[in-house]
């Protein structure tokens, strides 16, 4: 198949929630082997290191798009899911100097890089937004990943010493959270989505989990444990809604499953390490069992689909 601009020129932004769910997914099998005597730290390294490749190989591409033509971006921002692509992209950069630290890489430059670009990711869609027709403004759960993607932030930033900034961090993104969400149960309609759209709705589940990674990193035992109570029934909603959600067959929209059920995972493990006990084992072998294969079935597809230029068009993207 020939394509009509080398893949660089057209790189989507639909590509980088996976590259996140990838990352997250690699970081929970790297923190389960501290909790499970029987699972070796080698087999999570080896994911980093490939999620960390995948990453990064698609964020060059990215970048040397944006060299190119950097208006480009406000075109590749016309569609809801590659606003939320843009700021998961952001998102992975925090999570990667999460993912570089267990090789004894101090990182704060790469952390500080992915909270620029949040900031920057923010402003970018709400540009994006303002642009848009008053009939076509709405919440969708792609939001959460633009104004909602700080939250990512201090899984690093705690370890490597911004507690303080990564409790504002926090903060900030439970304000964005709440209005997000107020507006999504005022005017989302589930029962009347599109087909192709439902996988989104699995979005909802990340803030839940990564606001539970969050303050049980920073201390806050009460909000740590309604977080972890919420995003555990939230993750039994996605499984017992999953067939609903895939009825439309496979989308660029499932990129949407991975960076909820990695961040899911990654809860489950912190529990363990709190004691949590027999249902925090159990949570974090649902988490592996069940999204381990899922997240990389998606990522290996995304891939073949932005090989062979199909994932760009599906998706919208720009070419420059």
């Amino acid at each position: 198949m020939r394509l009509d601009a080398p893949l660089w020129r057209q790189t989507p932004l639909a590509i980088f929630p996976a590259t996140l769910g990838f990352l997250g997914l690699a970081l929970g099998w790297h923190k389960a082997a501290n909790v499970l005597p029987w699972l070796s730290e080698d087999f999570g390294n080896l994911m980093l290191a490939f999620a960390a490749a995948f990453y990064l190989w698609y964020f060059l591409f990215y970048a040397a798009k944006l060299m190119r033509r950097p208006s480009v971006i406000m075109d590749d921002l016309k569609m809801p899911p590659a606003r939320g692509g843009i700021a998961a992209m952001a998102m992975a950069m925090m999570l990667l100097a999460a993912g570089l630290m267990p090789f004894g890489i101090y990182v704060p430059l790469v952390w500080w890089a992915g909270v620029v670009m949040q900031i920057f990711a923010s402003i970018v869609v709400l540009l994006a937004i303002y642009r848009d027709p008053p009939e076509k403004r709405h919440f969708s759960t792609f939001q959460y990943l633009a104004f909602v993607g700080p939250i990512v932030g201090p899984i690093a930033g705690i370890p490597l010493g911004f507690a303080t900034i990564s409790l504002w961090m926090t903060w900030a993104a439970l304000v964005a959270w709440v209005v997000i969400t107020a507006g999504l149960l005022l005017t989302i309609k589930p029962a009347k989505m599109p087909p192709p759209m439902r996988p989104s709705l699995a979005i909802a589940l990340a803030p839940l989990s990564l606001f539970a990674l969050s303050f049980g990193s920073l201390g806050y035992d009460t909000l740590y444990t309604i977080f972890h109570l919420a995003c555990t029934i939230g993750f039994v909603v996605l499984l017992v809604s999953f067939r609903w959600m895939i009825k439309a067959g496979f989308t660029p929209i499932w990129g949407a499953f991975t960076f909820p059920i990695a961040a899911f995972l990654n809860v489950q493990v912190m529990d363990v390490a709190k004691g949590g006990g027999l249902m925090a084992e159990i949570g974090v072998y649902a988490g592996m069992i069940l999204g381990t294969p899922l997240i990389l079935f998606i990522c290996y597809r995304l891939i073949m689909l932005c090989v062979t230029g199909e994932l760009s068009k599906k998706s919208g993207a720009a070419t420059v």
